[in-house]
């Protein structure tokens, strides 16, 4: 295990930093899909993940577009539970949740598609900062009659979580990696 988090922690330490407007901005494979993903990177996440989480009981492992996709579909395969994903384009389908969506940057709309009244759902997110999206994705699970069970977030930068484990008790939040942004560079926290 710990090979696994010095991996993902190294990875994250050597993160290329953009300034957008006055905010610092890491850029990471797992949280923005560039630069090119290392497997093993990938990897450790998936073990990481894998071994936090209680899988028995849990019907429906749900991610987030986009970087939901690549973060959820190995889990799946390892457990064998199904994965459905937070879409940003509506399907039409019978069923279908609309979610509002608001973070610290951008504003939108997300769609939730083909979950059932009493499923066990756990969610996994790529980073968890102001909390804005994972805030709104419970509530549209919640609408559909399934239960968040556990959200755990590769990268934990802000405020977010310990927002949403006081408005959500009843729900295990928890991050892998905890860093913040210090001016151009990342700093990991509890190392």
């Amino acid at each position: 295990m710990s090979d696994a988090i010095n991996r993902l922690r190294e990875s994250l330490r050597n993160a290329p930093v953009i300034w957008k407007g006055d905010y610092p901005y890491f850029i990471h494979p797992i949280t923005d899909g560039v630069p090119r993903l290392d497997p093993m990177v990938l990897q450790a996440v998936t073990d990481l993940c894998q071994k936090a989480i209680d899988w028995n009981g849990v019907d429906l492992i749900l991610g987030i577009e986009a970087m939901g996709l690549p973060l959820t579909a190995p889990l799946s395969v390892q457990t064998g539970i199904p994965l459905i994903i937070a879409r940003k384009r509506s399907y039409g389908l019978e069923g279908e949740v609309t979610i509002g969506q608001e973070t610290g940057y951008s504003k939108g709309e997300m769609f939730l598609n083909d979950m059932k009244p009493g499923e066990n759902v756990v969610i996994v997110d790529d980073v968890l900062s102001t909390g804005g999206t994972l805030k709104a994705v419970i509530e549209g699970v919640r609408r559909t009659g399934a239960v968040v069970s556990h959200i755990i977030a590769v990268v934990e930068k802000g405020p977010g979580l310990k927002i949403l484990q006081e408005q959500y008790p009843d729900v295990n939040i928890e991050s892998l990696v905890r860093l913040e942004m210090d001016g151009g560079q990342v700093v990991l926290l509890d190392e």
